[in-house]
């Protein structure tokens, strides 16, 4: 198991003439055992740091440390890391045994019977002893996963990389292997650096989620920190599904005015009490539907989920969604208000995006120590 360290990593890809940043001076520690899942848009820097990580990219500027031990220089073999990547990279011409072997095989000068004993045991952790003689085409997307994650477990790694491992199974395995996965490290307890597009996944498996944009860190947190307060408009709008509502309203005194009709009464205007203007954020299951609401609107969608339904609505010239209960499905074109409870609304500021008021739960706490600055 290993700390890591990462401490103004920069990398950059180009020469004199045109550079690409793709990772701006990130500082993050992963701590020992953690399972910390790095997530953001495509292009956003998450799997550079992570091969950075592994040592399979060189970096620009900055430091990893191990346990205290600066890394950076050393090579990917040098690391003592095991990595699983997207597409899973089994070799077509060994079986599962071979595959399962191979990294102690090419990496140590243990005998076959040492080798084999570690084999049987991997596969009996992963569940596919009964596959050790087939080969990787017999096999299928769980199954080869659970090859691949085999194959990086054999090898005792300080730590483990994964390059959005889930991402090529239907979506009923890939919830299925999302509960193994975390199941597998913390029975391991290896620390772990996943990457993902999938906020969702993000949600669902970190112990903390890194989320980056444009190559840099936006916000470290638990789930619940990055959710209730969001460092900023566009880790809000990131995260959650659906995403939240977002709009741009006037400040006039305690009253904010938005698109359409929309009028909302703070009960505490110290938040505004220095903007003119200024970025307003509902959840959608904090939208409630009332009679006389601030948020007098006309339903384009009903969306039925069995157990809820998403309505979609426009008030003015912005589109809403509503998480409400199954029982509530108004006609397209209907005119419904919506309104929501002041502990419930998001404000940011206009400029810089980072957030003026939040749903923290707990008063007094400051997340902006996980935030870079100039974000």
């Amino acid at each position: 198991m290993a700390t890591i360290d990462i401490t103004k990593l920069r990398k950059e890809y180009g020469d004199e003439n045109e550079q690409i940043v793709a990772v701006e001076d990130l500082d993050l520690t992963i701590e020992d055992g953690e399972f910390l899942v790095f997530v953001g848009p495509s292009g956003c820097g998450k799997t550079t740091t992570l091969r950075c990580i592994a040592g399979l990219e060189d970096a620009t500027d900055g430091s990893i440390e191990f346990n205290g031990t600066d890394v950076t220089e050393r090579r990917a073999r040098e690391r003592n890391v095991a990595m699983v990547f997207q597409n899973y990279a089994l070799y077509p011409h060994m079986s599962v045994r071979g595959n399962l072997g191979f990294p102690l095989r090419l990496s140590t000068k243990q005998s076959s019977d040492e080798i084999d004993e570690k084999v049987d045991s991997v596969a009996r952790l992963l569940g596919i002893e009964d596959l050790l003689a087939d080969k990787p085409k017999e096999l299928s997307g769980g199954q080869q996963q659970r090859v691949a994650l085999g194959r990086a477990i054999i090898r005792d790694p300080e730590v483990f990389l994964m390059d959005e491992p889930l991402s090529n199974l239907d979506a009923k395995l890939r919830s299925k292997m999302r509960t193994e996965l975390q199941e597998l490290q913390q029975e391991l307890d290896v620390t772990t650096a996943y990457v993902t597009h999938d906020q969702v996944e993000a949600m669902a498996m970190g112990d903390r989620i890194a989320i980056l944009d444009k190559g840099r860190l936006q916000q470290v947190g638990t789930a619940n920190e990055v959710y209730r307060s969001p460092a900023n408009e566009f880790v809000a709008g990131f995260i959650g599904s659906p995403s939240i509502n977002l709009f741009t309203a006037e400040v006039d005194g305690d009253t904010l005015l938005g698109p359409g009709e929309f009028v909302y009464t703070l009960s505490d205007r110290s938040p505004v009490e220095d903007t003119n203007t200024v970025r307003v954020g509902v959840r959608p299951e904090d939208m409630q539907l009332a009679s006389n609401g601030s948020m007098p609107s006309v339903v384009t969608v009903v969306e039925h989920m069995g157990n809820e339904n998403f309505l979609y609505a426009q008030i003015g010239d912005i589109d809403l969604t509503a998480r409400v209960e199954s029982e509530v499905q108004p006609s397209e074109g209907t005119e419904v208000d919506f309104d929501f409870e002041e502990a419930d609304l998001y404000l940011f500021d206009v400029e810089t995006g980072k957030s003026i008021k939040t749903k923290t739960a707990e008063a007094g706490i400051d997340y902006s120590q996980y935030v870079q600055n100039n974000v």
